[in-house]
Order: C-alpha cells, then sequence, then structure tokens
C-alpha cells in the first residue's frame, strides 16, 4: 500500500509539472517585459532630465526641484499628445472634415487689413444706416475701395428677430443683398437689454473671420474719419494689447427704475463708481483682446450697459488704457475722429 501511494504521488507531481512550469515561464516572460518597458521608460526620463539639468546648471542654478521635473514629464507627456492630434488633423483635413474654426485661411501680413468696424445697429434704425452710408461708410464699389486701399472693412452689425424669419428678419435679407454690408449674428435675438452680449458677440466672432490689426466698435448715430482713426491707429501697431477711446467713469445707479439702473451696482463698491472704461460711441481694441474675447466670450460677464462691459473684460490683463479725446464724439474738434448724430 505505501509502495502504491508513493508511485501515485510521485507520478501526479510529475503530471502536473510541466503546466506549473509553462505557467512560471509566462508569468516571468511577462514581469521581464514589463520591468523591461519601465526601465527603458526610466532611462528616456533619465536622459532627458539630465539634459534639462545640465541646461539649468548651465543658466546658474545648483539643481532641479521636484516640480521642475513634474512640470518636464508633463511637457513631453502634452508634446505627445500635441504630435498625436497634429497627426489626427492633417488626416481629417485630407479627408474633408475640417472645423469652420480650422478651416480659416490665415492672410498673408501684407493683405491683413488694419481694421473692422462693427456699426452696431438695430431694426428701425434704416434711415441711420442710409445717413452713415452716404456719409462715410458708402456702398458699393466705394466701399470695396475703401476695404482694398485704406485696409478699413466696415459692415453692420444686427441679430435675428426672436420671431426667426418674420418681416424684421426678412426686411434685413433684403437690405442686406442690395447693399451687401451687413454682419448678421445668426445666434443673437435683438433686444435693447442684449446690446452688451451682442457687443461681445461682435468683436469674437469678427476676430474669427477677418485677421486684422484693430476691431472698433460703433453706434449707428455717430460719424466716423476713417482717415483721422487710421492715423491715429497706426501709431499703435507696435502695442500688443491696447483699449483705445475716450475714457471716462461715473456713478452706479443702484435703484430700480433710474434710467441707468445697474443691476449689479453692489459689485462696485461702497463708492458706486465704475471703472474707467470707453465711451460706447466708439472704441477699439487690438488683436490680441478680440481673440481673448473670442476664447472667453462663454465666461466673460457682461454689466447693463456694454461699455462698462467691455472695459470689465480688461482690468484684470495686462492691457495698455488709451484715454484718446479724439474719440470723445459730442462734437467735431481739430483732428477729431468722430462726432453723434
Amino acid at each position: 500500500m505505501l509502495n502504491k501511494g508513493s508511485n501515485y504521488h510521485r507520478n501526479n507531481a510529475v503530471f502536473r509539472s510541466p503546466i506549473s512550469a509553462l505557467l512560471l515561464c509566462t508569468i516571468a516572460a511577462m514581469a521581464s517585459f514589463y520591468v523591461a518597458g519601465r526601465l527603458w521608460q526610466d532611462a528616456e526620463n533619465r536622459v532627458y532630465l539630465g539634459k534639462e539639468l545640465d541646461r539649468i546648471t548651465g543658466q546658474g542654478k545648483s539643481s532641479i526641484s521636484v516640480d521642475d521635473t513634474l512640470k518636464i514629464i508633463g511637457c513631453r507627456e502634452q508634446l505627445k499628445k500635441l504630435t498625436a492630434l497634429e497627426t489626427d488633423l492633417a488626416a481629417a483635413r485630407q479627408q474633408g472634415f475640417v472645423s469652420n474654426h480650422l478651416s480659416t485661411t490665415k492672410t498673408p501680413p501684407d493683405k491683413r487689413p488694419l481694421l473692422v468696424i462693427g456699426v452696431l445697429t438695430g431694426f428701425g434704425r434704416r434711415n441711420n444706416r442710409e445717413v452713415i452710408r452716404k456719409a462715410w461708410m458708402s456702398t458699393g464699389e466705394a466701399l470695396k475701395k475703401m476695404e482694398d486701399q485704406k485696409g478699413v472693412i466696415a459692415r453692420f452689425v444686427i441679430g435675428r428677430s426672436a420671431n426667426r424669419g418674420d418681416s424684421l428678419d426678412r426686411g434685413i435679407d433684403i437690405e442686406n443683398k442690395n447693399y451687401n454690408d451687413f454682419f448678421v449674428l445668426e445666434s443673437h435675438v435683438e433686444a435693447p437689454m442684449e446690446l452688451p452680449k451682442k457687443t461681445k458677440l461682435f468683436f469674437a466672432h469678427a476676430a474669427e473671420r477677418w485677421e486684422a490689426e484693430y476691431y472698433a466698435k460703433v453706434n449707428d448715430d455717430v460719424y466716423v474719419n476713417i482717415d483721422a482713426l487710421g492715423s491715429t491707429l497706426a501709431a499703435y501697431i507696435d502695442t500688443p494689447r491696447v483699449y483705445i477711446g475716450c475714457m471716462k467713469s461715473g456713478e452706479v445707479f443702484s435703484e430700480e427704475g433710474q434710467k441707468w439702473y445697474e443691476p449689479d451696482w453692489w459689485k462696485f463698491g461702497d463708492g458706486k463708481t465704475y471703472f474707467r472704461h470707453a465711451s460706447g460711441e466708439l472704441f477699439v481694441i487690438s488683436k490680441a483682446l478680440a481673440r481673448f474675447v473670442s476664447i472667453n466670450r462663454s465666461i466673460l460677464r457682461t454689466y447693463a450697459f456694454d461699455d462698462v462691459s467691455t472695459g470689465s473684460w480688461f482690468i484684470g490683463l495686462d492691457v495698455k488704457h488709451i484715454d484718446d479725446k479724439k474719440f470723445c464724439c459730442a462734437s467735431w474738434s481739430t483732428g477729431g475722429i468722430c462726432a453723434g448724430a
């Protein structure tokens, strides 16, 4: 019995040993690949960090911090992701799958317009538009000539009716067909209290459509001296972030029912005074600021008035505020840029 039992256990051990050995070999191989991969990755990181250490120590620093190490590794990962995205984008372009934002053709610097002017108008303001067309904006070939020779693009900016497709919308479409001088904000519903949002959308969409050096907002009862405006802006062409206009401040009205009532009056402190901002008749922002508005449009706060709203967007940024009295449109003056109707 002992011999039989001994043989049975010995034979069973022999039977199981090949399976156990194969399983162990598989696990060992997988562990080897994993360890080798980690060592290879760590070796790459060490080489890269060594180069960064040499660069940093060459700048007078004695060591590289943990934060710097993490930043370097993070940058490498982001670079890999960016390279992969660029590859995917190139493939998408070949197949025609490109978004409107990415398909915008970059304008060569010598063909880039100097200025895009948005004349904010509304329904029932056709008489104002006709006066502006005759006074300074021109129509047809003259409007095209202003774009080609002076680098100034001017458009009437308007949204859509709350009753989409009604007679108000059709009237604008007919007028635009005759003059081709509208910039229609299809996603914006026209309403007097929505002017700050409309101004924001104008800057955002204009920056996407035209790659200009400057973008100006003008009311449709203001006359503009295009030559004087162009000459003034040329002086700031090397300043990347400028906000130009007739700077002002003023009282914040906190009582509902007042003409200039500000619902968010409490945000302006006990003094109830607005920060400095450009008067809303005419003001200009540079390309970098227009792009900032375009990128951040969904989170930029608007207040009761578009001039205050615009000023608030640039309070915390490194922006040069230019207070130019030629932008004060109360009346024409020597070298003046604008005048109110």
